[in-house]
């Protein structure tokens, strides 16, 4: 089955799209890539999201129109992706939409709200779309984060010592794999959120993150900055739990430094590139990880990759490309995978990972143009993850 994944993370810059071929024989899953590309979101569609999000306040108005915005460009997105990684030939979008909402309190997920309607990309593209992938975990009692930890499961299975993958968007998730338990997964803070907050504020919108870590990189980091950032409770809560921009936004940034004023923006980028760091291997080191397989916007950030190495030494850091997956697509391909999972019945959670009663098979099912003709349910769910070149 050829599949194609839509994702957009909570940097909220624009859409990856990846497609793969799947084939489920016993218990091995091969994916074949091939390929993604990146679609940026309009100016004012980006201008209309920011806006949107907490803290501020929004209206059912403003939530309307981005539904439609939003699935509208990921309708977009997808007629390229089905007419330059298909050849014009695909089965099923899976489209994770846009986050706007993760609601928590006291470390219970109540609901989650990703937005970008999925009717506008079975109309655009003809094929049935797989969306709304994260509200079934939670029903189940889940965290519905991070939902690539069977993604992760499966890519890192084998591999020696304790693996573990990062993926670091503008909120860092790691999933576990060690030997003789469960594989763990969870939020371990921000990644970018942060870092990109203090970007757009301190240069008055005229940078959207700190480019290559120039920024960090001629900065000092302030230990009393980074001691007053560290006192967030989140980063002592036990796993499962997941985080979001609900909590680390511009005006938490602009509260910690009311409290510790840091008068450089290249200081403030700096301790926040080390916050990342030391957060990330403060999860690593209370698990044993041994190698850490690093995807996402972050792995592009020589600082942030530097200071991650410098707070993980003896740990083996390497790219998910040395895997054969790039580190730009993988979660675009994760979610490919787990809607491949959805149409066969198939469940695409891991209780270790959300913290669910259960594993859920994940989303619901827009038709396309032809009658909804699902494959037979699989007898066997994968336990291993072949990717096949081309």
């Amino acid at each position: 089955m050829r599949v194609i994944g839509l994702m957009s993370g909570t940097s909220y810059d624009g859409i990856e799209a990846a497609a793969a071929e799947f084939d489920l024989d016993g218990d091995t899953l091969r994916m074949r890539p091939l390929g993604r590309l990146s679609h940026p979101y309009p100016d004012a569609l980006r201008t209309q999201i920011a806006a949107a999000l907490p803290p501020a306040p929004t209206t059912t108005e403003a939530i309307c129109v981005l539904d439609t915005g939003i699935g509208q460009a990921f309708a977009e997105a997808g007629v390229r992706a089905l007419a330059q990684l298909c050849a014009g030939q695909a089965d099923l979008i899976v489209s994770h939409g846009q986050t706007m909402h993760h609601w928590v309190e006291a470390g219970t997920v109540r609901g989650t709200l990703q937005l970008g309607q999925p009717a506008w990309i079975a109309e655009a593209t003809g094929l049935p779309v797989v969306a709304d992938l994260r509200s079934r975990d939670v029903a189940a009692g889940g965290q519905g984060a991070p939902l690539v930890a069977l993604f992760d499961t499966l890519l890192l299975g084998g591999l020696p010592g304790v693996p573990a993958a990062l993926n670091l968007g503008g909120i860092a998730n790691i999933t576990v794999v060690a030997p003789d338990a469960d594989p763990l997964a969870f939020d371990t803070g921000p990644a970018n959120a942060l870092l990109d907050a203090a970007a757009r504020h301190f240069s008055g919108g005229t940078e959207e993150y700190d480019r290559d870590g120039r920024g960090a990189a001629a900065g000092q980091v302030n230990p009393d900055l980074l001691r007053r950032l560290l006192d967030e409770p989140y980063y002592r809560l036990p796993s499962p739990k997941s985080t979001g921009k609900e909590l680390f936004h511009l005006p938490y940034l602009l509260a910690a430094l009311a409290d510790v004023p840091t008068p450089d923006p290249q200081d403030v980028l700096a301790t926040l590139t080390r916050l990342t760091a030391v957060t990330v291997a403060a999860a690593c080191r209370d698990h044993g990880v041994t190698r850490l397989v690093v995807s996402g916007g972050g792995a592009r950030n020589p600082t942030l990759m530097r200071m991650i190495a410098d707070e993980l030494p003896g740990v083996d850091l390497s790219s998910s490309d040395d895997l054969r997956i790039a580190s730009d697509a993988k979660e675009a391909l994760a979610f490919a995978l787990l809607g491949y999972l959805t149409v066969h019945g198939l469940p695409g959670t891991l209780r270790s990972g959300t913290g669910a009663r259960h594993a859920s098979v994940l989303g619901s099912i827009t038709p396309g143009r032809q009658a909804l003709r699902l494959p037979a349910p699989a007898s066997t769910a994968p336990n291993r993850l072949q990717i096949v070149a081309d």
